[in-house]
């Protein structure tokens, strides 16, 4: 099994580079960077895991910037958006972001994504709320046609364009791996039909462990004609608990992570080496 961190990279954070190292040092697998653009003061949804939202949502930076860093500090290290909100991003620029990091990091970069849970946040970016989800679905078709055509076009119902020339393309062929970001059955639909993986997300709603959706996942990605093992399943904001990790193992989970908390290397440092230990016990 792969193990992973997501941080939220602040002003106030362990610099993404030297999270990137001490990671690559105890044997990680994947950084993870979330975003959001802002946080609007209204709040028409509530937040999807309970209560307050935690200061570092408001903070957080840029997550193709905070990658990169970590990419030229690292060597084996994945990199990863975990997730990035495709339906506030335009599409044309999002993909040259993908392609550039891709080619910058040596194709070491996972493409995850989510559609955004925050309403506010989404309509000041000009997206209508209740249709981001076919928005998303069609900024990812296109994006794909960027990526692998020499001459790309697109037209869907709320994007379009015509013949178009762009590069680079991304290191990896067809293109970096496609991880749809959500809680279940909505975002396990989306990953079957155009993702190349699940990241199923704890919710209020949706509360660990998620052992029971993981069959039904793999069930509904058969009805639709996927095959169910070459869509990789990746799991964040877990606890360090050795006993529900390995049941995700049995289960043919690719890889967990935890959410690390947006602090220092001396807070930091000995929770990767908590881990460390765990991915020991874990794969022996």
């Amino acid at each position: 099994m792969k193990f992973g961190a997501s941080m939220f990279f602040t002003d106030y954070s362990i610099q993404p580079a030297d999270l990137g190292r001490a990671m690559e040092e105890r044997g990680f697998d994947t950084l993870w960077g979330p975003e959001h653009s802002h946080i609007p003061l209204s709040r028409k949804t509530p937040f999807i895991l309970g209560g307050e939202l935690p200061k570092r949502y408001y903070d957080v930076m840029d997550p193709f910037v905070t990658l990169t860093a970590v990419a030229a500090a690292t060597k084996t290290l994945n990199i990863g958006t975990g997730v990035c909100l495709v339906a506030q991003r335009d599409p044309i620029q999002t993909a040259k972001l993908v392609a550039s990091i891709d080619q910058i990091s040596g194709g070491r970069f996972l493409f995850g994504i989510g559609n955004g849970w925050n309403q506010d946040e989404t309509e000041n970016h000009g997206t209508v709320f209740t249709t981001r989800h076919k928005l998303a679905r069609e900024r990812v078709e296109a994006m794909k046609a960027i990526w692998t055509r020499d001459t790309a076009e697109y037209h869907g119902e709320f994007v379009d364009f015509g013949p178009m020339a762009a590069r680079p393309k991304p290191l990896q062929k067809p293109h970096p791996p496609i991880l749809i970001g959500g809680a279940f059955p909505y975002s396990a639909r989306r990953a079957i039909r155009y993702g190349n993986g699940w990241m199923p997300q704890v919710t209020s709603a949706s509360k660990a462990p998620l052992t029971e959706a993981i069959p039904q996942f793999r069930r509904m990605a058969a009805e639709a004609g996927r095959d169910p093992a070459s869509l990789r399943i990746m799991i964040g904001g877990q606890p360090p608990d050795v006993t529900l990790i390995e049941r995700y193992k049995a289960l043919g989970v690719e890889m967990v992570y935890p959410s690390l908390p947006s602090e220092q290397r001396d807070v930091i440092l000995p929770i990767l080496d908590q881990w460390a230990g765990i991915m020991r016990r874990v794969n022996g």
